[in-house]
């Protein structure tokens, strides 16, 4: 018979341990009823939040991060051929044979994605094998938490326990994601999404040389505030030029100021520059974007000490000042495809007018916006009306009250 998880585990990671227990038995089933019966071992991995730093990773910037108590979960059991078999759930069978890597197509899904991180271990000179993994999630599909890093963090989890001896570091977790989606996603990703799932907790990153990771101490309801996401229907599925066209716009700029990334110049340089710029790159949202990457490292600098300083009103203030930054400057808050067609407008829109009511909290764009989520930081005493108000807009399993969660992706054992 497969192996359960042992209760005392799932207490270190999880607090509703019943409902915990729920999903790794029905998990366990699913592998089971998909492959057979098999010694397996249990892997979890978050979805992420992005606190302060929107957009900023792909340019050498500084982001505050954390995991979030939403997560994907893997059974898996190691193969005896070279070839991965993934079933998650709702979607087709993944089979990806390690020594034809070169045979499956680029941007076709799950597939390819799995072909791309099997490659990125090969490449980063880490061993993998076969195996076969059963996987189910409650993170939100394509909505700005970062499904995507979450199942790509769960997958070299399991590599990592299977064939490396719990020896490849979360760096190279995140930069084993990225080759994927860089690569045979075509997605120009930072690694900000990878690092928040793998390492778990709340976390400082900073981009500017080899990824420098810190946890910190930090959470909202130490201050009597929830973090609440509210996925507003939009999805990424057809974004990724306008994903990719915020790290090249700036790219650009940076390039005219003779460096290569935004991270080695300042404001005082870009400001000087501004006419030359406007000239050479003939796009002023550019610009603006840069403007934003400046503004906003330095901002998440002032967080930083904000946090240590245990200031919740500059926390909120900086959370404020980043939100309206990303809607003016960065310009992720709809598509240019479709102008007419603006959720998370409409939804910070609506939260500003019920923050206006209650005279505290703050919202903002969630992740890499143009779709999907917004965030907002409710006082604890508000969080089930403001629930109550968003959900007649957006439907009530649109409205998720979260936890930071201190665990990243791991071997649940």
């Amino acid at each position: 018979m497969a192996n359960t998880v042992n209760e005392k585990v799932l207490g270190s990671i999880y607090k509703d341990t019943d409902k915990a227990k729920e999903r790794y038995s029905h998990l366990m089933k699913g592998y089971v009823d998909t492959f057979g019966d098999a010694q397996l071992t249990y892997f979890t991995s978050p979805g992420r939040t992005e606190i302060i730093g929107n957009h900023t990773d792909h340019n050498g910037g500084k982001v505050i991060a954390a995991s979030i108590d939403l997560d994907t979960l893997g059974a898996a059991s190691v193969s005896n051929d070279n070839i991965i078999e993934i079933q998650s759930e709702g979607y087709r069978m993944v089979k990806v044979d390690l020594d034809n890597i070169d045979s499956i197509p680029k941007e076709s899904g799950t597939i390819s994605l799995v072909a791309g991180m099997a490659e990125g271990v090969k490449k980063m000179g880490y061993a993998i094998g076969g195996f076969k993994a059963y996987a189910t999630t409650n993170v939100i599909a394509a909505a700005g938490i970062s499904s995507s890093a979450s199942f790509e963090m769960l997958f070299v989890a399991i590599v990592n326990k299977f064939f490396n001896d719990g020896k490849i570091p979360y760096s190279d977790y995140a930069k084993i994601g990225q080759y994927a989606e860089n690569h045979f996603w075509n997605k120009a990703s930072g690694l900000m999404d990878q690092m928040a799932c793998a390492v778990g907790g709340p976390i400082s990153l900073d981009f500017a040389g080899e990824i420098s990771c810190d946890k910190i101490p930090f959470s909202f309801d130490e201050y009597g505030y929830r973090l609440v996401i509210t996925n507003t229907g939009g999805g990424h599925a057809d974004l990724s030029d306008e994903y990719s066209a915020v790290p090249e716009e700036m790219f650009a700029v940076a390039k005219e100021l003779g460096v290569q990334r935004l991270c080695e110049t300042n404001m005082e340089a870009l400001l000087s520059n501004i006419n030359s710029i406007r000239a050479a790159v003939k796009n002023d949202r550019a610009i603006l974007r840069a403007m934003h990457f400046l503004n906003e490292t330095r901002r998440v600098e002032k967080m930083a000490d904000a946090v240590a300083a245990k200031d919740i009103k500059a926390i909120l203030s900086l959370l404020s000042a980043s939100g309206a930054s990303s809607y003016d400057l960065l310009q992720n808050c709809y598509s240019r495809k479709t102008p007419d067609d603006q959720p998370i407008a409409l939804a910070l829109a609506l939260t500003e007018q019920y923050l206006s009511k209650i005279q505290d909290g703050v919202c903002r764009v969630h992740g890499g916006g143009f779709a999907g989520v917004i965030m907002a930081i409710i006082p604890e005493n508000y969080v089930d009306e403001y629930v109550d108000y968003m959900s007649v807009y957006f439907g009530r399993d649109n409205v998720y009250p979260m936890n930071i969660r201190a665990v990243g992706a791991v071997c649940v054992e």
